[in-house]
């Protein structure tokens, strides 16, 4: 069984029709793998198809909220993330409290 027989099959268990674009969905994953977290994959791909089964969105719009998502991840900037939002986690605030002290 290789991936095309897996999706065939995954879609009759799920009963949808879609002319899917794999490659698309696997470049959007490998980006939010590597410059996010590695489970930013399937939530990353999972948000995509949310939104686009959302807006009934054709190919063309597929491919733009695709291209937004690829961005994101592309440009996103761990460390920086982190050290912007560390005031927002608890145990990291009582950290520096207790350094600061």
């Amino acid at each position: 069984m290789n991936l095309h027989d897996w999706i065939d099959e995954l879609c009759d268990v799920l009963d949808v029709e879609i002319d899917l674009d794999e490659a698309l969905v696997l470049d959007v994953a490998r980006e939010a793998a590597h410059n996010v977290e590695r489970p930013a994959a399937p939530i990353t791909t999972f948000l995509l198809g949310y939104a686009a089964a959302a807006s009934q969105a054709d190919p063309e719009e597929i491919e733009r909220l695709a291209a937004a998502a690829l961005a994101l991840a592309q440009r996103w900037d761990k460390s920086a993330y982190d050290v912007a939002h560390e005031d927002d986690d608890p145990e990291v605030e009582e950290e520096l409290e207790s350094v600061e002290a």
